[in-house]
């Protein structure tokens, strides 16, 4: 019996096993915080280095976009004196600011007043609408032929995505009008409810030197995570892995992230987007949109900031859609801070507008190297213990379905699509 006692407590695993196992995990360890001193330093150098080729404002012709609902806060105390400093970099007559402001019920109505005088003072061409239909008064009224749904109670309401499309067509209705009499713009600057600078700006629009059919910023709500998770898909059609730092699940995407590069992907929206503006203008100038009415009633919703890539597929392919990690905007001060911890305000521009204005890094990493190698490790686990194929093939089925019951039906931003329902409501919109 002792015999067999003493075979059955024999151990299963040698000693020189565990042995290796521990050597290997703390190699692991060890090249993993290397690696993570290592892309610390890399993007600390590209924080330099992307302040450094925002000295000098090239002549550009810009259309600033943009929508307001309740932002008189960030409207009073960032985003009008932004604006105004973009017009003094830029040059007054290469500008034109179209901003469509929808019921409102704070006082955003009066700040963009005041924005209006400042810009006439300063002879920036401009349209300004300030509307007076609440989405209380959308909801009562008349349900339009398109861009409505019935709900589960029998009701028919509007959705949020094509109410959104349409006012994004419509603060770019001025530079339909003005291309067809003649007068053109190098880019249209969709400029998000964010804090963001000219240097901000002026790196935007040097994305991959220039080359790109979209660029977008980061932008931070609640940092460190990461805000627009809706419009956001990596060079693989794939929602982000981590709301953290380094975001992506397509190594392609991610792999730019850690070398601190414009990241390729598939859609961004993230706060402040550049895009050429011929995209938008001449007979085949695209619009905003979103999913058909038809489609969505199977529980599916798309951003129209991700459809807008997808139905210019053809350029987004060829010059490429990127997200620029050197140009990071906030929400709010707290957060346009926290993602730039090391910068400093920078002198005013020059009497000429060509030297930049808004804020200068001091050097280091807007990354820390805790966030770097915690991310790192949180990413991967993400991506060995997660799968986005079921959600993904769930999506897909649904469209395929429907694509199915009529001839000729097709919907080119199904990686756009989530499982979501999302509708109008008084004080803002809600899901279903």
């Amino acid at each position: 019996m002792s015999i067999l006692h003493r075979h059955l407590r024999r151990p299963r695993t040698t000693p020189g096993l565990v042995t290796a196992l521990k050597r290997l995990l703390l190699v692991f360890f060890i090249w993993t915080v290397i690696d993570a001193h290592f892309i610390y330093y890399r993007i600390a150098h590209a924080e330099r280095e992307a302040q450094t080729r925002t000295v000098v404002v090239e002549p550009t012709r810009i259309f600033i976009a943009s929508l307001h609902w309740n932002n008189e806060k960030i409207l009073r105390s960032d985003w009008n004196r932004g604006v105004m400093e973009l017009v003094r970099a830029f040059g007054a007559a290469n500008v034109f600011v179209s901003v469509y402001e929808s019921g409102s019920w704070d006082n955003s109505k009066g700040a963009l007043r005041e924005l209006d005088a400042d810009l006439e003072k300063a002879g920036v061409a401009r349209k300004i609408i300030l509307e007076d239909e609440t989405h209380k008064d959308l909801i009562e009224g008349a349900s339009e032929q398109e861009g409505w749904i019935k709900t589960a109670d029998g009701r028919t309401m509007p959705r949020r995505i094509p109410y959104l499309s349409r006012l994004r067509n419509l603060s770019l209705q001025p530079l339909v009008e003005l291309a067809e009499n003649g007068t053109t713009f190098d880019q249209v600057l969709f400029l998000g409810d964010v804090v963001f600078s000219v240097s901000d700006i002026l790196n935007l629009l040097k994305t991959n030197n220039g080359h790109y059919a979209a660029a977008c910023s980061l932008d931070f709500s609640k940092p460190p995570s990461f805000y627009d998770t809706f419009a956001l898909r990596d060079a693989h059609g794939h929602e982000h892995a981590t709301q953290s730092w380094p975001y992506f699940r397509s190594a392609k995407s991610r792999k730019a992230m850690l070398h601190a590069e414009p990241v390729p992907v598939s859609s961004c929206w993230n706060g402040i987007v550049s895009m050429p503006a011929s995209t938008f203008t001449g007979l085949r100038g695209l619009r905003f949109r979103g999913l058909p009415d038809s489609l969505a009633a199977s529980h599916l919703e798309a951003s129209e900031c991700c459809l807008i890539h997808a139905d210019n597929h053809i350029a987004s392919r060829a010059r490429g859609v990127f997200v620029n990690p050197a140009v990071r905007v906030g929400y709010n001060r707290a957060a346009y801070d926290s993602v730039h911890p090391f910068a400093a305000a920078a002198p005013p521009a020059g009497d000429e507008g060509n030297s930049e204005s808004g804020v200068r890094s001091n050097g280091g990493s807007w990354v820390s190297l805790r966030q770097i190698y915690f991310g790192l490790w949180k990413n991967r686990l993400a991506r060995w213990l997660m799968t986005p194929w079921f959600e993904e093939r769930q999506v897909k089925g649904r469209i395929e379905r429907w694509a199915k019951q009529e001839p000729g039906r097709e919907e080119k931003g199904g990686f756009c699509a989530v499982d979501e329902m999302q509708i109008v409501v008084n004080n803002g919109w809600k899901h279903l």
